[in-house]
């Protein structure tokens, strides 16, 4: 049986949502991520020298990375239906949206956590002055950054009502994380209405249900 390392709040979500709607039998792990640090536990190193999640093993078989797990996962379990034909344009664009997942999208969202963390984190003396670097970062560059990924997915969901295509697939999961992060940070307005029907959809699906109810609290759901 799969055994999925699952840590809270964390990209994990995922593939348990993927292995729910795969109908593919598991078991969750859970960590915590310390309440002072929001870092992964110790524990975690003893799976994978980086001590990161998710991280599933398959028997002797030990994957780590999302996006590695998604393709291994639906590599070695057929009848899904979740990743369009190969050598296609909608298979084209899921190979796109797998990889910019946790590329290009995720970078200024990660930025964002990191400098809108600094202030809080610095010593007393220095904080007005990091405030105020982090506040030009953010604002100058990471925020319009945002910006123009989430106008990209909206954009890029007027040609389809999903991200490969015209049917759900893995690529949709992968998406997931990257819209419920930015959308955690400023919520769409009426500008990002497919955003917003978007994350609907998927937080109704049984499947993605199921799922929290395996890994437990969800700050993004």
């Amino acid at each position: 049986m799969i055994v999925v390392h699952h840590l809270n709040n964390s990209r994990s979500q995922r593939v348990l949502w993927l292995l729910e709607e795969m109908g593919v039998d598991y078991e969750v792990k859970r960590y915590e991520r310390d309440a002072a640090t929001m870092l992964a536990p110790p524990e975690l190193r003893a799976i994978h020298p980086l001590g990161k999640s998710p991280v599933i093993q398959d028997g002797d078989i030990l994957v780590a990375e999302t996006g590695a797990i998604v393709e291994y996962l639906l590599d070695s379990h057929a009848g899904h239906g979740l990743r369009p034909q190969p050598g296609t344009a909608d298979g084209r664009r899921f190979t796109y949206w797998l990889h910019y997942a946790e590329g290009s999208a995720m970078t200024p969202l990660l930025l964002k956590l990191i400098f809108g963390a600094l202030p809080t984190r610095s010593p007393g003396l220095v904080r007005p002055i990091v405030k105020a670097i982090s506040g030009k970062a953010q604002s100058g560059f990471i925020d319009p950054q945002i910006a123009s990924h989430t106008a990209y997915w909206e954009a890029e969901l007027t040609r389809s009502p999903w991200f490969a295509g015209d049917r759900f697939s893995a690529a949709d999961i992968m998406m997931s994380f990257p819209l419920e992060a930015a959308s955690s940070r400023a919520p769409y307005g009426p500008d990002k209405p497919r955003l917003k029907a978007f994350l609907q959809t998927i937080h109704a699906r049984p499947a993605y249900q199921r799922a929290l109810e395996r890994g437990g609290p969800y700050a993004y759901a």
